[in-house]
């Protein structure tokens, strides 16, 4: 059995694990969902991932696994991707877990609501932007003097904070203020091979 990955290609969590597998060449099959239309609630899809969140990972030997962070450690694991000092792989991890909590929440759900949901800025909690600003700077502050977020090279965190960062103009972030994020990306882009975002 080859792996085969549940996801939804307009999902910057799912895109985390299609951009690991394919920059480390590792042959999967893409099973394509629209989280939108209940399939992630069936029986079948609950059975892999009782959450009903995708990606899912089914692994060559059938084991699902769930969560992008997850995913990408599990991949990572071992390869150029994860810095071998401890102090940087334990910095790796702190900017990975610090995007799930302080990141993803606010850019990624404000994208959502703008662009999929068509929802004007004025119907939105105003403190969506306002955090997602808020990790912005962060990001800007934490990159100043530095080409990657964790080590000398690009890295699992990049990888785990570049999905979002990089659409967050479709939920209404200016990135122009932000230099040292938007070279960021491109080096990202680049090291990925996966071209420069369109939004």
């Amino acid at each position: 059995m080859t792996v085969r990955v549940h996801g939804d290609s307009a999902s910057g969590n799912c895109l985390k694990v299609k951009w690991i597998l394919d920059h480390l060449g590792v042959p999967y099959e893409w099973l394509e969902y629209d989280v939108r239309d209940g399939r992630t609630r069936s029986e079948d899809f609950l059975r892999l991932n009782p959450a009903g969140q995708v990606p899912v990972v089914e692994l060559a030997d059938g084991r699902p696994l769930a969560q992008s962070g997850a995913v990408l450690t599990y991949f990572g694991d071992g390869t150029h991707l994860t810095p071998k000092g401890s102090y940087d792989r334990a910095k790796m991890f702190e900017w990975m877990f610090w995007e799930q909590y302080s990141h993803e929440p606010y850019i990624a759900v404000r994208r959502y609501h703008m662009f999929y949901l068509g929802k004007p800025p004025e119907e939105l909690d105003p403190k969506l932007f306002e955090r997602g600003s808020a990790a912005l700077a962060r990001m800007e502050a934490g990159l100043e003097g530095r080409a990657w977020l964790a080590g000398d090279s690009l890295s699992l965190a990049d990888i785990a904070l570049v999905a979002y960062t990089r659409m967050a103009g479709q939920g209404g972030f200016d990135l122009g203020g932000y230099p040292n994020v938007r070279a960021w990306i491109a080096r990202v882009e680049d090291g990925l091979g996966i071209g420069r975002f369109e939004g």
